[in-house]
């Protein structure tokens, strides 16, 4: 095998960057919520972000000889199926992400080509069957099915894409700051939606938040699900330049720049955007509202240094294009990184004789091209499901939306409730330390699991107590429904060795590891 060509600190960064900072996150919670969104990325990101970016970077550091990512953490910690079945949580989660995106790229194209979405006027030749939203999910998985052909190919074509769409959403920030900035100068200072203080970031400018603490409680999981994705990026410990230094490093470097970035950014829309004139209207929803407010960044601008009427209207309409465009390549960036990292740790670090048939085989590059294609074979079930879904597609989409964020943060828990474990280790490389002692280790890791646990709890209960028991059961049963699969499949593979089926070789080891 040749060897591979290795991350350089700013490609770690802006891999990392590509995978967890989600631009649209700040448009949609300025929708939600306005400037009150911003102490609960700022709580988030104190009892959330920054701690667990710290384990990880522990985790990553110390266990940077072993191929197995999160798996390997976990398992080494406690044990081998406390450790797959966090894992397996965790991925599939990343599957319900997939499913999403490789629908919802479409918007971007259809901004990038024609200035606004008309995406449901789409059709296959004029066919009404194959129009709208079953056309989309017939591009998804065309889509979906190039995405895994390019990945199996390998990380360094990988990184290269990545490196584009980390770039691509640094561009968009700096324009947005920098436009706010001259906007707010020229201005004398007045912001478009009036800052006024401690009233501002306790009362939601949407009424819908106002005056419902588990409705407010339960926003908590939006902050938490834009800090996700940095665990993704640790089992490419082995692929970073001197490792020891840049992979820590690159991980503290780029969470400090995320939770600064989003309380900044979120407070900068307020700039030129005034709520009940730009988003008070019922067209205005979360799979539009980020195409809205950019299209009104650019109109403003021309506004403020006196643009006419019409000129403020093709600005608006070019500037959809452009951040269009740059969205398609971030969202393009993190998906060829997701669609292959998760895959990589859970495959690597596990036994290959626990994944059924010839899921758990590596190619001779190293690849888990196997598990590549059948994870293509089941997002695209998906996507056809939800497409061809009729009339409940929308509410399936709300749905799965929120399936997407418990299920995510659910298995941060497995990893930051398994960190005072992993303190108590002997024999492990410290050569990165931030906790220094196993008493904030321990308190810690247990506030991150208890911030987890609560912010999940409410946005469990939330929809049930406006009446919407589908969206509460179905995010309930995501993660209950994963974790029960991936308990039958570990149950499974110990029966088999029980029968003498499989070495347990493997298994004996790093349970022994983790006495």
């Amino acid at each position: 095998m040749k060897d591979e060509k290795k991350l350089g600190l700013m490609s770690l960064i802006l891999m990392i960057f590509t995978s967890v900072y989600g631009f649209n996150n700040i448009p949609r919670s300025y929708y939600l919520m306005g400037y009150a969104a911003i102490p609960w990325f700022v709580i988030a990101g104190i009892l959330f972000f920054v701690p667990f970016a710290f384990m990880v970077a522990e985790f990553g550091s110390a266990f940077k000889d072993e191929t197995g990512g999160m798996y390997s953490w976990m398992c080494k910690s406690v044990g081998p199926k406390y450790a797959f079945i966090g894992t397996f949580m965790w991925y599939t989660s990343y599957v319900l992400w997939m499913v999403n995106v490789s629908s919802g790229i479409w918007v971007p194209v259809s901004n990038l080509i024609f200035g606004e979405d008309c995406t449901s006027g789409w059709s296959f030749f004029g066919s009404e069957f194959l129009s709208g939203s079953r056309l989309l999910g017939l591009m998804a998985v065309v889509f979906f099915a190039f995405i895994t052909y390019f990945d199996s190919k390998g990380v360094d074509k990988i990184s290269k894409v990545t490196s584009i769409g980390g770039t691509a959403v640094l561009t968009i920030n700096i324009m947005v700051v920098v436009g706010s900035i001259l906007m707010i100068i020229a201005r004398g200072g007045q912001l478009q939606q009036p800052f006024e203080g401690l009233e501002s970031l306790k009362t939601p400018l949407n009424v819908a938040y106002q005056g419902s603490p588990i409705m407010l409680l339960s926003f908590i999981v939006y902050a938490l699900f834009a800090y996700g994705g940095i665990e993704a990026v640790g089992g490419l410990v082995d692929k970073t330049e001197n490792p020891k230094k840049n992979f820590p490093k690159g991980i503290v470097i780029a969470a400090m720049v995320i939770v600064v970035g989003y309380a900044s950014l979120i407070m900068l829309v307020g700039s030129f955007t005034n709520y009940s004139e730009i988003l008070g209207n019922d067209s205005i929803t979360l799979g539009n509202v980020s195409y809205v407010i950019m299209s009104n960044f650019a109109a403003e601008i021309g506004k403020v240094f006196g643009a006419s009427v019409a000129t403020q209207v093709s600005l608006a309409h070019g500037f959809a294009r452009v951040y269009a465009l740059i969205m398609l390549l971030a969202l393009m960036g993190a998906m060829f990184t997701l669609v292959y990292s998760p895959l990589k740790q859970i495959i690597e670090g596990t036994p290959k004789e626990l994944w059924p048939g010839k899921m758990g085989e590596l190619a001779e590059d190293g690849m888990p091209k196997n598990a590549m294609w059948i994870q293509c074979a089941i997002v695209s079930i998906m996507v056809l499901m939800v497409s061809f879904g009729g009339d409940t597609m929308q509410q399936f989409f709300v749905i799965l939306t929120a399936m997407v964020n418990v299920g995510m943060t659910v298995p941060y828990m497995f990893i930051s409730f398994a960190f005072p474990k992993f303190k108590k280790l002997n024999g492990i490389d410290r050569s990165f330390v931030v906790f220094k002692s196993q008493t904030s280790a321990n308190f810690w890791g247990y506030i991150v699991t208890f911030t987890l646990f609560f912010a999940n709890v409410f946005a469990i209960i939330q929809p049930a107590l406006d009446g919407d028991f589908k969206t509460t059961f179905w995010s309930l049963s995501g993660p209950v429904v994963f974790g029960l699969a991936a308990w039958i499949i570990y149950t499974r593979y110990e029966k088999k060795i029980e029968r003498g089926e499989v070495e347990a070789e493997a298994m004996e080891e790093t349970a022994a590891q983790a006495e």
